[in-house]
């Protein structure tokens, strides 16, 4: 059956299919004639399977390990519970702190932040986990500097691609095409470099370093 059939019977984006697919959780067969995925009764299932894991927020690599028989479903599933046991414990001490804060009914002027969070990394230290805000940064960060590399690739693409399409018929100098060409892959390559060291910085080196100040 084609994608469209299992979107629907399985109630999962084509979007998301995919990225399982990408992923290695799915892996349907190949019409031999054109290359089209075909997908399958099992491959039906296996999508529900993973749809029901991850309405569980089982992880990805939870999913890969008991498909290829490295950890049973008991285990996956316990594994879990007590992943969802220190989130639910966590959330009650936030909850807590939260209305120790409101019961307080302090004036944000008046507020000493550095208190409370000398209470949350004592809380921290004793296995509670609160939002670290600092990942979601780097993530919007991250979103930001992608969106903008490729609307300037896409804005090269625009000028670039005109003057070899024109090429291809004679209407252009040869010249000219080669200058359009090499100029462009220029800007493409040096965009892609500057793209790959701003993620490469924000992962691992601007980000942990402003956190040490």
């Amino acid at each position: 059956m084609k994608i469209n059939q299992v979107e629907e019977l399985v109630d999962i984006t084509k979007k998301n299919i995919r990225f399982y697919e990408d992923q290695g959780l799915l892996s349907p067969e190949r019409n031999p004639e054109n290359g089209y995925r075909e997908y399958s009764l099992k491959d039906v299932d296996e999508l529900l399977k993973i749809k029901f894991m991850r309405k569980m927020s089982i992880p990805l690599e939870d999913i890969r390990r008991v498909q290829h028989g490295q950890l049973t479903l008991s285990e996956c599933f316990e594994g879990q519970s007590e992943r969802l046991k220190n989130e639910i414990r966590s959330l009650d001490a936030a909850l807590v702190l939260c209305g120790s804060m409101k019961e307080k009914n302090l004036d944000y002027s008046d507020f000493k932040a550095g208190d409370y969070l000398d209470e949350i990394k004592k809380l921290e230290e004793g296995g509670h986990e609160f939002m670290d805000v600092s990942k979601v940064d780097v993530k919007k960060k991250k979103n930001g500097a992608i969106i903008a590399a490729s609307a300037f690739i896409l804005l090269i693409a625009v000028f670039v691609l005109p003057v070899l399409i024109f090429g291809a018929f004679g209407d252009v100098p040869v010249p000219i095409i080669i200058f359009f060409t090499v100029f462009g892959s220029v800007l493409i390559i040096g965009c892609v470099r500057a793209l790959s060291q701003r993620i490469h910085e924000l992962e691992g080196g601007e980000e942990n370093e402003a956190r040490k100040y």
